[in-house]
């Protein structure tokens, strides 16, 4: 079976939002097609460096509370 990525993607913005530290940083242990994938879409900063976080853009992280309520928040 193949993942949907536009669905995958949601997944890992909405767990972003879930790790958001300093308002704009989360933890970047997801699989590195996705995180390139929300780099392009403009969702977050280039991941490809040495911290063990990204940096959410504005559209990113409005996206990944979104995302994050859909997903994951008890309704």
């Amino acid at each position: 079976m193949e993942p949907d990525d536009q669905k995958v993607d949601a997944a890992v913005l909405a767990l972003m939002y879930l790790t958001l530290h300093d308002e704009v940083r989360a933890w970047k242990g997801f699989p590195w097609e996705a995180t390139d994938r929300l780099y392009e879409n403009g969702f977050i900063e280039n991941p490809v460096n040495q911290n063990k976080s990204v940096v959410l853009t504005e559209k990113g992280r409005i996206e990944a509370e979104k995302m994050f309520k859909r997903l994951l928040a008890k309704v």
